[in-house]
């Protein structure tokens, strides 16, 4: 029935929505439109930051990729905090409408501090060995900062709230819905490739040839028009109605009811365990899951004592919980394992943001006599192939496969996760290889010195493209895979913050990323002639090809690790008031365990 009331979800009067006048894909393409609007304004600085912070602002290399690397981690961990904010207070809408305007406001001053020459450091040419350039300081680092962790607060609110936001407008339920709604997960990351293939050719061209100040404008355009997008859609969004309460809490007070209970014993029968009763609460919107056998020490939250037989009583959270709360804590703690395998692909990826575009300033740029290719620009590579590929994914490969195995998705989350961490460790492998070559060339020509961008060496930048193109397509098997896989597997109350688990296994990759550079650095400083692996600005003289080796050799062993924890996952099977099953995890129910490279049972 089009007509359909849709349980928890409202429009913007309040009133309850229906499916012929509220979400479906309409008002998702809206969002997409703003995630590819925010991605255009924003993924530039991934790529370019770098060359900004040691040209402009004259940090050296491995202290510009410090502070870019503690941007993107600071992004990513901000989205934790926006997330509890959108699930429990003021709702995932105004979460996205509010992080819109507020990086819309820091872009704005990144482009107002660039434009004026009082507010950098004056100009240098700090690959010049003879040059003696003056860092940025003061009130004018200050505004950079503030300026910067703008964008970072915007994109983490955005980041964190619009995929479950986009995700909301569809009834998991509804088999059709459920299908639209895999599908939107992977338009999600469509739309990310169609916003980062403007920001790294048009906005990068930009920012080459008219000014750091013309590029920073055009994204502050790009998030102003992502605004307006979604502030379009208002009529036609189905906004899930928050609970005023904090799930996160009752994941919380599992916990500290178990530890109080720690010394009662588990009855025989888990029957015996606190719910409520299914048919006395069949008219509130209440989720029953059944109780599993693992972690069984959280159980304990859930054994009724003598004093608490009567459920008239009021009974103490903190104390006593219900199975199905239990179960989400439980689901929770299993994801954790999953999330942690994931954080060494995003230790990788902060490389080819940083290392690589460096390296990229010291090989010839020409695609013809008269036109060179931005080393900022070389993700577009990848980024042009999943344009492609991703439809042809979605609309042909996913039915196949779907045919074969039965579920939704054509393979499960966590096979498309592993996909991906292989993929990022042969992205590495061939990142190691293409650097030992590079330097080759450099020794075999006699440019070891050569000034970067003046003086490039006879070797084409696009061989840099194989590793951007192996690991654009680990992108699209381990990001979308995991955000799917985390929207699907958390409680309802907490889809934002489930959404936070991927994001938050980047910004510690981010965030780890730095910590390895230096202490890589210290290990190496008295076994290299350079002091390092990774010092200074001569890419000729370092070590980068060994850095990458060990990160090749972290990730497979990573993966391996991921193979027993994905082995080992069991996926939830959630039931709604009234005995439905969720049709969206009813093909995965029967699921114990499996092998992430065979069809699952």
């Amino acid at each position: 029935d089009k007509s359909e009331l849709l349980e928890g979800k409202v429009d913007w009067r309040g009133r309850i929505a229906t499916k012929d006048k509220h979400g479906g894909q309409g008002p998702s393409t809206l969002i997409l439109g703003t995630f590819a609007c925010e991605n255009m304004a924003s993924f530039v600085l991934g790529v370019t930051l770098v060359t900004y912070f040691n040209g402009v602002m004259h940090y050296d290399v491995a202290d510009a990729a410090t502070q870019v690397t503690n941007y993107s981690g600071a992004s990513y961990i901000l989205t934790v905090l926006v997330a509890i904010l959108a699930d429990t207070y003021i709702g995932r809408f105004t979460a996205v409408l509010v992080s819109c305007w507020i990086e819309f406001l820091g872009l704005g001053l990144l482009a107002f501090q660039a434009h004026y020459p009082k507010y950098k450091p004056p100009i240098c040419n700090i690959l010049d060995p003879t040059s003696n350039c003056e860092k940025v300081d003061g009130k004018n680092a200050a505004l950079l900062y503030v300026a910067l962790y703008l964008v970072a607060l915007g994109s983490a609110g955005i980041k964190s709230s619009l995929p479950s936001h986009g995700a909301d407008q569809f009834d998991d339920k509804d088999k059709k819905e459920a299908i639209q709604m895999s599908s939107f997960f992977n338009w999600l990351l469509l739309a990310v490739c169609l916003g980062g293939s403007i920001s790294t050719t048009f906005i990068v061209w930009i920012q080459e040839h008219k000014g750091w100040d013309w590029g920073f404008f055009v994204s502050t355009l790009a998030m102003f028009l992502g605004a307006i997008i979604f502030c379009v859609g208002l009529p036609w969004y189905r906004i899930f109605v928050i609970k005023g309460s904090s799930a996160i809490t009752e994941i919380f007070q599992v916990y500290v009811a178990a530890i109080r209970n720690r010394h009662l014993q588990l009855p025989q029968d888990s029957s015996d365990l606190y719910e409520i009763d299914e048919d006395r609460e069949a008219s509130i919107p209440a989720e029953f899951l059944p109780h599993t056998d693992t972690y069984k020490f959280l159980d304990k939250a859930a054994i009724i004592q003598t004093s608490q037989q009567q459920y008239e009583n009021p009974i103490d959270p903190w104390r006593l919980c219900r199975v199905t709360q239990v179960e989400n804590a439980k689901i929770l703690l299993s994801m954790i394992p999953v999330f942690c395998c994931t954080i060494i692909m995003t230790l990788c990826l902060a490389q080819l943001q940083t290392f690589s575009i460096q390296q990229g300033y010291t090989m010839d740029t020409r695609i013809t006599n008269s036109f060179h290719i931005p080393p900022a620009s070389l993700p577009i590579i990848p980024i042009v192939f999943l344009i492609i590929i991703i439809p042809v994914y979605d609309q042909i490969i996913v039915p196949i496969l779907r045919k074969f195995t039965g579920i939704p998705t054509g393979i499960t989350y966590l096979q498309r996760v592993g996909v991906g961490l292989v993929l990022s460790a042969i992205s590495m492998t061939a990142a190691s290889i293409l650097e030992v070559k590079r330097k080759q060339v450099a020794r075999d020509n006699n440019m070891l010195d050569a000034i970067p961008g003046l003086q490039p060496l006879p070797i084409s930048v696009f061989w840099l493209s194989i590793q951007f193109f192996i690991f654009g397509i680990a992108d699209m098997f381990t990001y979308v895979g995991l955000l799917e896989f985390f929207y699907s597997q958390a409680p309802k109350e907490l889809k934002s913050v489930s959404s936070c688990f991927l994001w938050t296994s980047m910004s510690i990759g981010y965030f780890l990323s730095s910590i390895v550079v230096k202490v890589v650095n210290k290990a190496t400083k008295n076994v290299t002639n350079s002091g390092g692996w990774l010092v200074g600005n001569n890419f000729n003289r370092n070590h980068l090809n060994l850095f990458y080796l060990m990160l090749a050799m972290l990730s497979c062993l990573n993966f391996v690790v991921y193979l027993v924890v994905a082995r080992k996952y069991k996926y939830r099977v959630q039931k709604s008031v009234g005995g439905q099953d969720d049709s969206r995890v009813h093909a995965l129910k029967d699921q114990n365990s499996f092998s992430i490279f065979t069809r699952q049972e």
